[in-house]
């Protein structure tokens, strides 16, 4: 009996354990949900403010510029552009195009502002015919700022490819195209279809949807639930019963035909 208990009290605190975890990571998917629906907020109110002139984000804080549109015209250095090297686009592999432009108000004086500015199709994500997705030399196009992610660990710069990064690493890519660097990068705006594959389509901006927190989530919890309520029906479901019978006692159980004869004979002669 104490065995059976021992045993039960060890499933029972694994099974805790194991919901407490679900619990946790559905809160956090919960947590993630918040942080998204924050960054949509952000996005949907600076997507309608007025388009600005990238010379007005000088000294502007990169946190309250991100997601914000803005106008360029300027001359791109094709010959220092940098592909982002893996990409995906519509189901095709391919590369995203970073060109450096310098704009032609003179605002940024020798520093280049990087414009991803579009997604060409490339069979080993690497390699592609850079004379055929050059555009005009002179760029004048709506933008999208973006704020460079977070420094990670790896390897930014690729080794089988040349002037190819793994990574959007600001100092990496300003060292690849010989020009100080804004501390933003644009997306361009425009046309995403692909109507020829060795020309730019514009890459699509971020999507403000909500994402699959909240599936995951829930998910999640019911993970948790499924523990719980199979832990209590596994206690208390029928076999286990707290009073009279239990499974340690065997007088009761029915052993069959033999147990039922040894009952018979066990049992005291009536009176006459």
């Amino acid at each position: 009996m104490s065995g059976l208990r021992s045993k039960t009290l060890a499933f029972g605190v694994l099974t805790v354990l194991a919901a407490a975890v679900c619990i946790r990571l559905g809160i956090w998917q919960l947590d993630r949900l918040a942080q998204r629906r924050a960054q949509n907020a952000i996005v949907l109110a600076r997507g309608t403010m007025p388009v600005v002139s990238v010379a007005r984000l000088q000294g502007v804080d990169t946190s309250s510029s991100h997601w914000r549109r803005v106008h360029i015209r300027g001359v791109a250095d094709y010959a220092s552009e940098v592909v982002h090297a893996t990409r995906s686009q519509a189901g095709s592999p391919g590369v995203h195009l970073l060109t450096p432009v310098r704009p032609l108000d003179g605002a940024w004086g020798d520093t280049a502002v990087l414009v991803l500015r579009g997604f060409v199709y490339s069979p080993d994500g690497r390699t592609f015919d850079r004379d055929k997705a050059r555009e005009s030399d002179t760029l004048d196009l709506d933008a999208l700022v973006i704020a460079f992610p977070a420094p990670t660990p790896g390897k930014v710069q690729m080794q089988t490819a040349t002037r190819a990064v793994r990574l959007l690493d600001r100092d990496t890519i300003a060292t690849l195209t010989g020009h100080p660097l804004a501390p933003f990068l644009l997306l361009a705006l425009g046309d995403t279809a692909m109507y020829d594959i060795a020309k730019a389509a514009r890459v699509p901006p971020p999507s403000p949807s909500e994402g699959p927190h909240q599936s995951y989530a829930m998910q999640w919890f019911g993970f948790a639930t499924v523990f719980l309520v199979g832990f209590v029906a596994f206690t208390w479901g029928p076999g286990r019963r707290t009073g009279g019978t239990s499974w340690g006692d065997d007088s009761d159980r029915d052993l069959g035909g033999l147990g039922n004869a040894q009952r018979e004979n066990s049992a005291p002669p009536p009176n006459d």
